[in-house]
């Protein structure tokens, strides 16, 4: 929450020449309302729901850098979908997220005391993000483009491990 996923993933996908895709904002258009209005008229349960379908649609057909909604990776059917992909995990801590949301943030889960919500989210959630990533990169008090030169530099370094590994096998069969 706060974590700069859609500026990070455009600096990365413009950077690795693929497109940027949010199932945010396919969550949005599918449903052709607000996550906000979906969250206040349908639920939690329904937008899950439709975020699930959102992140399965987008794993299948999209090649190129994918960022999830916070809490999609809570949903065990999304964990599964995931697993065999790169996932990175943007950490971002408290006083950070709370800076990025904004005290007067119009984000559903944050309804209320928004720094004890986001404490909250955030320990609830942060050992699932830890337990899907294969790459965390703190992003606390950093520019996007930092950030996005990190995570570029620990996907890279792992395709190049994971192609050595693989030469290395084929090289001792």
């Amino acid at each position: 929450m706060g974590s700069g996923k859609t500026t990070v993933g455009r600096i990365l996908a413009e950077a690795w020449g693929v497109g940027l895709r949010d199932t945010d904002h396919d969550v949005e258009a599918a449903a052709g309302r607000t996550i906000s209005d979906i969250f206040v008229d349908d639920g939690e349960q329904a937008f899950r729901a439709l975020e699930r379908k959102a992140v399965a649609d987008a794993l299948a057909a999209h090649d190129g850098v994918l960022a999830l909604g916070g809490g999609a990776v809570l949903d065990p059917e999304t964990r599964d979908l995931l697993g065999g992909h790169r996932v990175v995990f943007l950490h971002v801590g408290l006083s950070d997220s709370v800076k990025r949301v904004g005290l007067g943030s119009a984000r559903p889960l944050l309804l209320g005391n928004v720094r004890a919500r986001v404490k909250a989210l955030l320990d609830e959630r942060l050992p699932v993000y830890r337990e899907v990533a294969t790459v965390t990169v703190d992003t606390d008090g950093r520019p996007a483009e930092d950030v996005a030169r990190d995570v570029r530099e620990a996907v890279e370094r792992l395709e190049r491990d994971e192609h050595d590994q693989h030469h290395e096998a084929q090289e001792d069969a």
